[in-house]
């Protein structure tokens, strides 16, 4: 009897509900459809001016290019006309066979490219003036594509290995020498061994391009953030081979259209042997470093405080 009154009752006075929490989505869109916020560090990245650590006029030696698409972007969308790009690999047939796409980089190295584009266009009329784009350094350069032959030395050479440069590459006449990337490969699984593999790689490397570099220039390194990269410790690296990091700042692959991270191994192949695969290098975090003989890194640093040099300096 006392149960059935007090249901009277809890009915003639129900407990007040807590109205449930609304979801407040952007026009158009419900809450499962929004795209999930981007870290502050990732939106500064995208937003963050790319440091372009050459100029168009330097005689640039870039090492262990793998597919070759660094220096194939740097001549075609940043005007340069003096570069020798250097492979690991002995001849055309075995670099093919690691990266299948790198004739049309080499194209552009060697000018083929630019040749049947002059051709093409010459058959066309002509063409337009307004199309022309801006290198890297906000100059108009004489064309987008690559130079032709008689305007540059742009060079590929085979059979380079980074730790022991030959005498024809070890005299100074270049203002910058470029290794993106490096890495021993898969020698082996063991991480304190290849720690020590790729520092003497590096220390190796070092001591060739200081004989390879004229006074006053730099040597560029771009590695992977995090471990195992971290363990190289390539400041000190660079300390002990006589060598000072200047300033370092993060790499940015989209400031070089056309570049995919090549790995040492070669091109991704699934168990069918076709290239593919999710590897993309280019998307992963990496920084440069760039390194300049002991004694030029402070007369470097005060031509830029005085304005000789506008990119900023972003040193850890």
């Amino acid at each position: 009897m006392a149960n059935a009154k007090r249901r009277k009752l809890q009915r003639q006075h129900p407990k007040a509900q807590k109205p449930k929490p609304t979801l407040h989505a952007r026009p158009g869109t419900t809450p499962s459809k929004q795209a999930p916020k981007k870290p502050r560090q990732q939106q500064q990245q995208q937003h963050e001016a790319p440091v372009i650590p050459f100029h168009p006029e330097d005689k640039i030696l870039l090492i262990g290019e793998g597919d070759l698409s660094f220096a194939a972007s740097i001549i075609r969308h940043h005007g340069c006309v003096d570069v020798t790009a250097t492979v690991l690999e002995q001849d055309h047939q075995e670099l093919a066979g690691k990266y299948p796409s790198v004739d049309d980089n080499i194209s552009v190295i060697t000018g083929l490219r630019k040749a049947q584009q002059d051709k093409d266009d010459d058959e066309a009329g002509g063409t337009d003036d307004d199309e022309k784009s801006t290198d890297s350094h906000g100059k108009a350069p004489n064309d987008a594509s690559p130079p032709s032959a008689s305007r540059s030395n742009n060079r590929l050479l085979y059979n380079i290995d980074a730790a022991k440069l030959p005498a024809s590459l070890t005299r100074p006449v270049y203002s910058t020498v470029l290794f993106n990337f490096p890495h021993v490969g898969g020698k082996s699984t063991d991480v304190n061994r290849q720690v020590r593999y790729n520092q003497e790689l590096l220390v190796s490397f070092f001591k060739g391009a200081m004989r390879a570099l004229r006074p006053g220039g730099s040597i560029v390194v771009t590695l992977f953030e995090g471990e195992p990269y971290t363990l190289w410790n390539i400041r000190d690296l660079g300390r002990h081979s006589g060598l000072q990091v200047e300033r370092s700042f993060r790499f940015q692959a989209a400031a070089y259209p056309g570049y995919r991270h090549a790995r040492t191994l070669g091109a991704v192949r699934n168990k069918k042997g076709e290239v593919g695969g999710g590897w993309k290098g280019e998307e992963r975090s990496a920084r440069s470093y760039v390194f300049r003989r002991k004694g030029e890194v402070v007369e470097q640093k005060k031509k830029r405080r005085r304005g000789d040099d506008d990119s900023s300096d972003e040193d850890d």
